[in-house]
C-alpha cells in the first residue's frame, strides 16, 4: 500500500510547472535582450562557447529535483507490517469532595481550587494509567469514567463545582462506594481511589465502604485539604461573588474542620498513604510522584498497521539531482584555429 501521510505538502507540487514556466520566459526575455545588442552574427560569435544544451539540462534537473523533494515532503510511505501494541497502567479513581464547605478560603484560593489543581497535576504526571472522576457532596456520581484520554478528563475537571451536586452535605461512604462500582472488572491488585476532601462525613457510612475496599484490593489514598481549627464557609451569590458566611437557623456562622482520623483509619487499613495538602503543595506532587509510579496492568492489546516512511530515497534521488546540476558545465570547449595567424 503506498500512501502520504503529509499529502497537504502535495500543493508545493504546482512549484514544477511554476519553474518550467518561470526558465521559459527567462530564456524568451534573455533572447530578445540579446538582440538588440548588436549585430547577430558577432552575438553568435561571441556566445560560440556557450552551451545550450547543458543549460536545457541543468534547468530540468533543478525542477525535477525540486518535485522529488515536495515529495519527500508529504513523506511517502510503503510498505507496511503488523505490530501489536500493549497497554499497561494502573486503574486511578479520583473522588473529589463537591460540598459547600470545600469553598473555604483557609486554602489559596480555596479548598476546591486547590484541589482541583493538584488533581490536574496528577492527571499529567499519567503515562499509560487510566483516570476517571467521582464528585460528591450529600450523593456520588461517576463524572467521567475510566479513561486513557488526559484531555477529556482534564476538561470534566475543570467543570467540577458545586453547583452540580442537587443534595449538599458529605457522604463518605457513598462515595467510596460509588468509585468501588466504576472499576468494574479490572484487576484488584491495580486499583488506586484518591479521595480529596475535608473529611466531615454526615452519614457515618465509611466502615462499610472501606470494609469493602479491604476486600476488593482497592487501596485508599485519602487527601485532607483544610484547616484543623475551623474556619467560616463563604457565602456566595450567582456571580460567585462572597456574600459573607453561611448561617445556621440560630444564626450563628457555620465553621468547617478537616477530619483527619477518618482519612487516616481509611489510608492504613487498606495499605494506601494518607496525605495532608499544605499551601506549598509538596504533599500533593509527592501523592502523584507516589500513585503514578506503581506497576501496571496490561488492559488492552492492539494490533496496528505500522507504515515504513520512504522520503529517504526521494530526498537521496533530490540531491543527487542537484549535484548532477552542479557537475554539467554552462560553457563548452571551442575549437580555436591557428593556421595563418602568424603570416
Amino acid at each position: 500500500m503506498f500512501r502520504f501521510l503529509a499529502s497537504e505538502m502535495l500543493i508545493a507540487y504546482l512549484l514544477v510547472p511554476a519553474l518550467i514556466a518561470l526558465a521559459w520566459w527567462a530564456h524568451g526575455r534573455k533572447s530578445r535582450d540579446m538582440a538588440l545588442l548588436g549585430d547577430p552574427h558577432l552575438l553568435d560569435r561571441l556566445t560560440a562557447t556557450v552551451n545550450r544544451r547543458g543549460r536545457l539540462v541543468k534547468t530540468g534537473l533543478l525542477v525535477a529535483a525540486v518535485g522529488f523533494l515536495v515529495t519527500a515532503l508529504a513523506r511517502p510511505q510503503f510498505g507496511s507490517r503488523i505490530e501489536t501494541v500493549r497497554r499497561e497502567g494502573q486503574d486511578i479513581l479520583i473522588a473529589l469532595d463537591l460540598s459547600a464547605s470545600m469553598i473555604a478560603e483557609d486554602m489559596a484560593p480555596n479548598r476546591l481550587d486547590k484541589a482541583k489543581f493538584a488533581i490536574a497535576d496528577l492527571i499529567s504526571r499519567l503515562d499509560g494509567d487510566r483516570v476517571g472522576l467521582v464528585a460528591f457532596a450529600g450523593e456520588a456520581f461517576v463524572q467521567c469514567p475510566l479513561t486513557v484520554d488526559y484531555g477529556a478528563a482534564t476538561l470534566f475537571l475543570n467543570a467540577m463545582s458545586p453547583d452540580l451536586m442537587s443534595v449538599q452535605g458529605t457522604n463518605l461512604g457513598q462515595a467510596l462506594g460509588v468509585a468501588m462500582d466504576a472499576f468494574g472488572e479490572t484487576d484488584s491488585r491495580h486499583r488506586i481511589l484518591v479521595v480529596i476532601t475535608d473529611g466531615e462525613d454526615h452519614e457515618d457510612e465509611v466502615e462499610k465502604a472501606v470494609a469493602r475496599a479491604i476486600e476488593e484490593g482497592v487501596r485508599l489514598y485519602p487527601v485532607g485539604i483544610g484547616s484543623i481549627a475551623g474556619v467560616p464557609i463563604p457565602e456566595l451569590d450567582a456571580g460567585g461573588r462572597s456574600q459573607g458566611f453561611k448561617r445556621d437557623g440560630d444564626g450563628m456562622v457555620v465553621t468547617t474542620r478537616l477530619d483527619e482520623h477518618t482519612l487516616q483509619m481509611m489510608a492504613e487499613r487498606t495499605g494506601g498513604s494518607y496525605y495532608r495538602a499544605s499551601p506549598a503543595g509538596t504533599e500533593l506532587a509527592a501523592l502523584a510522584e507516589e500513585v503514578s509510579a506503581g506497576d501496571g496492568q496490561e488492559f488492552e492489546v492492539e494490533q496496528i498497521t505500522v507504515f515504513d516512511e520512504q522520503y529517504q530515497i526521494f530526498l537521496g534521488l533530490a540531491l543527487a539531482l542537484l549535484i548532477a546540476e552542479i557537475l554539467v558545465p554552462d560553457r563548452r570547449r571551442a575549437q580555436t584555429l591557428w593556421t595563418g595567424r602568424f603570416r
